[in-house]
């Protein structure tokens, strides 16, 4: 271990004398001095790692030394040492940084496992989690072979998720590099998985997972007090992982009393899967029921434009008399607009919010290179949302939730994935956008990349004619023309799209939350 300078501040620091040594054989070079002012000047010429400083000195006292000594150096740690255990005491201290409190007396290896837990957890943390995931790694791997049902993949999935925020917190980046290796292994598999069962599910739900068309049935409809509010957030394109993040911004609000995974429907397009979450049907049902409000790809317009108007209908086939309201957010003057006008909703039963910003993300990554670098990959994808969302309206919606006594209900319409491998595909002039998902006739692609269709009606999706066919992009394909191939490979490569099949794409977060107040 390379030396590691140490300043012990005490009045007393004569008798410290055997703790001194102690810490000076454990490899640390301890510096001392006895009051505050002295240790101010220290470490305006002399760069420490950690200082330890008694609270109760003459002169300038220990906490009057840290307020002085942070704004100095408002980085280095400090370890306060003190024999006062009034409480204020402790507030004190620890509202102006402290890394760690000991009470005296104190014996030498206290303080060690105080040196070591500020400056080798990092270290230590690191070795004991790249141990744990080479243990785990051939689990994983066993495990994939095995995995049989929706509920096991969704299980299997949020395992990842774990491992994943585990590892990129690693400086060596050799064992993210590993996992994400797995991670296209179960993409492969998980793809097949979906494959095989897809049409069955929709056929016959008896052994199907909650699907977008049933969520508001299943977990959300039950859940509607006549006494009490209940917010219903949707964020579009919210990730699974990303929940993950963005909940540890609710903990001082709101207890979490269900967290659960469901699955989008195909394509995992906010036309398709948003539509129907709202609606309670799948794309084929609302075409056939509601065909006024459907747009196919090939329509003109907006193809959300009636999501308050299907849950209007769905509402009352449920025989549902509610008081609840609708509202889109697709800018921070909605949002802000929202926020004032929050508390008029405290009376309705149902107060639903779509939320667009992650979707904006995601998009504008394509588009702008400032985003591009913001979100290069799925952690800073992580981070740029969890910036976000303590910055944002919703959150202040929230926090407002939480003061009105509303329950929270919190959910998304699909996720996205991270795009690497280019895939050609012909189609004609009809034939839809999406670059994760086409629907169109006489398609040509790559077989081994897709998932095809030629009876769309079996996957609950609109045919609008004889030979129309869907097909969805697995793992992290992406569609591409031939004309100008490589300059839109480049474009769109490690953009996040939605549409096709993934575990990032289809298995999504339903949470039920209930206020701390």
């Amino acid at each position: 271990m390379s030396t590691i300078n140490i300043l012990w501040v005490d009045d007393e620091v004569d008798l410290l004398k055997p703790h001194i040594l102690f810490l000076e054989n454990k490899g640390y070079h301890v510096h001392s001095c006895n009051n505050g002012r002295e240790a101010l000047e220290r470490i305006q010429k002399q760069l420490f790692e950690v200082v330890l400083l008694d609270e109760n000195m003459p002169g300038l006292n220990g906490l009057e030394t840290l307020t002085e000594l942070k704004q100095l150096r408002p980085n280095l740690p400090v370890v306060m040492i003190t024999k006062n255990e009034e409480e204020h005491i402790m507030e004190e201290a620890i509202g102006s940084k402290i890394s760690d409190y000991l009470i005296k007396p104190v014996n030498p290896n206290q303080i060690l496992l105080s040196l070591k837990k500020l400056l080798q957890h990092r270290n230590l943390v690191a070795e004991t989690t790249i141990k744990n995931y080479q243990q785990e790694f051939r689990k994983i791997a066993l495990s994939l072979q095995d995995l049989n049902t929706h509920q096991e993949w969704a299980d299997f999935y949020e395992k990842m998720i774990f491992w994943e925020a585990e590892l990129e917190a690693l400086e060596d980046p050799s064992m993210l590099e590993i996992f994400e290796t797995q991670m296209q292994e179960a993409n492969q598999l998980f793809a097949k998985f979906i494959e095989n069962n897809y049409a069955d599910w929709l056929q016959d739900p008896k052994n199907a997972p909650t699907f977008s068309h049933q969520l508001l049935a299943q977990e959300v409809l039950p859940r509607l007090s006549s006494s009490k509010p209940t917010l219903l957030v949707v964020i579009d394109n919210l990730r699974l992982d990303q929940w993950k993040i963005i909940s540890q911004s609710l903990t001082n609000l709101y207890t979490v009393e269900a967290e659960k995974k469901y699955y989008s429907l195909l394509p995992t397009a906010t036309q398709y899967a948003r539509n129907a979450l709202f609606s309670g049907m799948t794309p084929l049902a609302m075409s056939k029921t509601h065909p006024e409000w459907w747009k196919n790809d090939t329509d003109e317009g907006g193809k959300n434009l009636f999501e308050k108007e299907f849950l209007g209908a769905h509402l009352k086939r449920k025989n549902l008399d509610l008081k609840w309201s609708y509202h889109k957010i697709r800018n921070l003057t909605e949002g802000r607009q929202l926020v004032k006008s929050f508390q008029n909703h405290s009376k309705e039963q149902l107060t639903v919010v779509v939320y667009n910003f992650v979707d904006m993300i995601s998009h504008a990554k394509t588009e702008m290179e400032i985003i591009k670098e913001l979100a290069a990959d799925n952690k800073a994808y992580r981070s740029l949302t969890r910036s976000w969302f303590n910055n944002s309206p919703l959150l202040e919606i929230i926090q407002k939730a939480a003061m009105l006594n509303f329950n929270l209900l919190l959910t998304t319409d699909h996720g996205t994935v991270n795009v690497q491998t280019p895939s050609s595909i012909i189609g004609d002039r009809e034939t839809s956008q999406n670059l994760r998902y086409k629907t169109g006739r006489g398609l040509t692609y790559e077989p081994k990349q897709v998932m095809a269709t030629d009876d769309p009606e079996q996957l609950g999706l609109p045919r609008l004619s004889f030979n129309h066919q869907f097909v969805f992009a697995k793992e992290d394909a992406y569609f591409l023309y031939p004309k100008n191939y490589n300059y839109f490979a480049k474009l769109f490569q490690n953009s996040f799209q939605h549409g096709g099949i993934s575990l990032e794409e289809m298995i999504i977060p339903f949470v039920a939350m209930t206020p701390k107040s």
